[in-house]
């Protein structure tokens, strides 16, 4: 029986460059919080991209200049927006090297992970994979070497890959996403009763988890939500 007095479930999807860094922020965060023991972290799988195919020759400033009707030269500037703000976290990002990819093969490996309590170590390896290292995260032999790296069966993974064994646990966070409005991430949802939506300062973090586990301590019953936004990524391309 789980008895952790705070739970955060973390929407991202591994091609969100503000996801890594939310990632980052959430993690300093919670190092500072005096309960972290206490904290039960959930990742759920999103999708900026659900149709997204490439055979490998497309690169990221032409998929962000497509995605969002702008040219080669400001999807360039964005890009090195995101990897200013990523250095500023320890990361650090090779943009250039990015292969634009669907991420469905990803959430998969996510959740086999979860299943042997990984999860938050899958996530780390796949955002490094995709945003550090230049892998192509829709192959399987990437999410093959990812799951060797976790210490866990290629084998019975590559089984649950073909047989698409996590397919409906993917699909049911994204469905859940949509019944909670959720169009942008990283979405931080703290005991169901805060929200953070976008990749925030580490402050902001320990201060929700703060004010989440002494309300928690007083009374199990959330009364109203509150949200506050950060850098983050949503449904029709924008990332700022």
């Amino acid at each position: 029986m789980n008895n952790k007095k705070v739970k955060v479930e973390i929407w991202t999807d591994v091609m969100c460059p503000f996801c890594y860094i939310g990632k980052r922020k959430f993690e300093a965060g919670l190092a500072k919080f005096a309960h972290k023991d206490e904290v039960e972290v959930i990742w759920k799988s999103f999708q900026l991209d659900p149709e997204l195919k490439n055979d490998g020759t497309l690169n990221l400033t032409a998929y962000m200049a497509r995605r969002k009707s702008v040219s080669l030269e400001e999807a360039a500037t964005m890009s090195e927006g995101a990897t200013q703000k990523a250095a500023m976290v320890g990361l650090h990002y090779n943009l250039d090297k990015v292969i634009p990819s669907n991420t469905l093969k990803a959430h998969q490996l996510a959740h086999f992970a979860k299943k042997h309590g990984l999860q938050s170590q899958a996530e780390e390896l796949l955002f490094r994979s995709y945003f550090i290292d230049g892998q192509d995260i829709d192959k399987d032999a990437t999410l093959l070497q990812l799951v060797e790296e976790l210490g866990l069966s290629t084998e019975t993974f590559k089984g649950a890959l073909d047989r698409q064994t996590y397919v409906p646990d993917v699909k049911a966070d994204i469905a859940e996403a949509k019944a909670l409005g959720i169009r942008m991430i990283p979405h931080f949802l703290v005991n169901r009763q805060y929200v953070i939506s976008g990749s925030y300062d580490s402050q902001t973090f320990t201060d929700m988890l703060t004010k989440a586990y002494n309300e928690e301590q007083q009374s199990p019953i959330p009364i109203n939500i509150e949200f506050t936004q950060g850098d983050s990524c949503d449904l029709d391309g924008n990332c700022d």
